[in-house]
């Protein structure tokens, strides 16, 4: 099991502790304490302080108990006014895998995802920077993160004393299902990849809607992509070998078509969740969209790739580093790397009298 550092309870987050209410605030007791962090343009606000003991024997059980029990602080966390319609979020906890550093819960506008590469990234050099690991190495620190898609491994570039880029090895990804027809209201009928990369996705070139991922309104882009995921959700069943609870369609993940392996950048914008832009290359997008590339003989294995956000034009590299097997899938191990940076800290505040303190969003 993780360490909880400073006599944490078990199911709490590493690092955490409640808050007592701090003067000047009148009425308002700080709720949460967060580490703001963007991975290429995506946010990341970490909780680091006055979240409830989360129970469950296990990270996907954790993750119930979140969703079912404490789902109003997603809301207070990530919505306006203290959040916005895009933001994310990471929540250590305790893992009960003895390997693992921390375990961690994403959250997003509608939910809890299973995995997120730019949260890894970023949770990577959080917890080399403040303590999680008693002594970094130079020139890199292996940090063990518990997703609730598995163990991901990272790997913190740590030189002087200070952290910087950092790359993860995934879960076994693997390519779901390829050329699957599905029909799309207004688009007529598409051919779809699905792919796993500790979530799954839809994959489709944005050529397919009159798009380029790069240079189109991102409205336009964010409204084919989710007509996408609608119809792949109703007309494709998902499974997933180790646990139902990974079964579900995450996104739509719109390329520019460039798939086959070149030294060029390939870009593609993620659009997850309740039509949530993702700002980078998509790290779990990128994990997903090599283990097709692998399944269809379009690379090999180390051969590196570079991934551009449509959104921000900032990018990952990612390349299949050895092959595995998840349930009867033929899978690959892909490393993911990119570069995390620091935005700022917070307190939140929840007034009694204050009628939007729960939170809402502008669609």
């Amino acid at each position: 099991m993780s360490v909880l550092p400073g006599g944490a309870e078990p199911g709490a987050a590493p690092g955490l502790s409640h808050v007592p209410h701090a003067g000047g605030e009148p009425g308002a007791a700080p709720v949460l304490s967060v580490l703001d962090m963007h991975t290429g343009g995506e946010p990341l606000r970490i909780v680091t302080g006055g979240f409830p003991p989360v129970h469950g024997a296990h990270i996907l059980a954790k993750r119930r108990y979140v969703r079912d029990r404490l789902d109003h602080l997603r809301r207070l966390l990530l919505f306006e006014p203290r959040g916005h319609y895009d933001m994310y979020a990471a929540l250590p906890v305790a893992s009960e895998r003895p390997e693992a550093h921390l375990g961690v819960l994403f959250m997003h506008n509608q939910g809890y995802s299973t995995m997120c590469g730019h949260a890894v990234i970023a949770l990577g050099r959080y917890a080399v920077d403040y303590g999680l690991i008693p002594e970094p190495s130079s020139p890199e620190t292996q940090v063990n993160i518990h997703c609730p898609c598995g163990l991901v491994r990272a790997f913190v570039e740590y030189r002087g004393g200070r952290s910087g880029r950092v790359r993860f090895h995934s879960v076994p990804a693997f390519a779901f299902a390829t050329d699957v027809a599905i029909d799309v209201p207004g688009h007529g009928k598409l051919v779809v990849d699905i792919g796993y990369g500790g979530a799954f996705y839809a994959f489709v070139s944005a050529d397919r809607f009159g798009l380029d991922v790069c240079s189109s309104r991102t409205r336009d882009l964010v409204d084919s992509a989710t007509a996408v995921t609608n119809a792949v959700k109703e007309q494709v069943k998902l499974h997933h070998p180790d646990d139902e609870d990974l079964a579900f369609l995450y996104g739509t993940i719109l390329t520019d078509g460039k798939d086959a392996f070149s030294g060029e950048p390939t870009a593609n914008i993620c659009v997850f969740a309740d039509a949530q832009v993702d700002r980078s290359p998509c790290g779990s997008g990128v994990t997903a969209r090599i283990a097709l590339q692998y399944h269809k003989g379009l690379i090999q294995l180390n051969q590196t790739r570079t991934f551009q956000s449509g959104a921000t034009n900032s990018f990952f590299t990612g390349k299949a580093v050895e092959e595995a097997k998840c349930g009867d899938f033929k899978a690959v191990i892909v490393e993911v790397s990119g570069q995390a940076h620091y935005t700022g800290t917070a307190k939140y505040y929840a007034e009694s009298d204050d009628s939007l303190k729960d939170g809402f969003l502008l669609r």
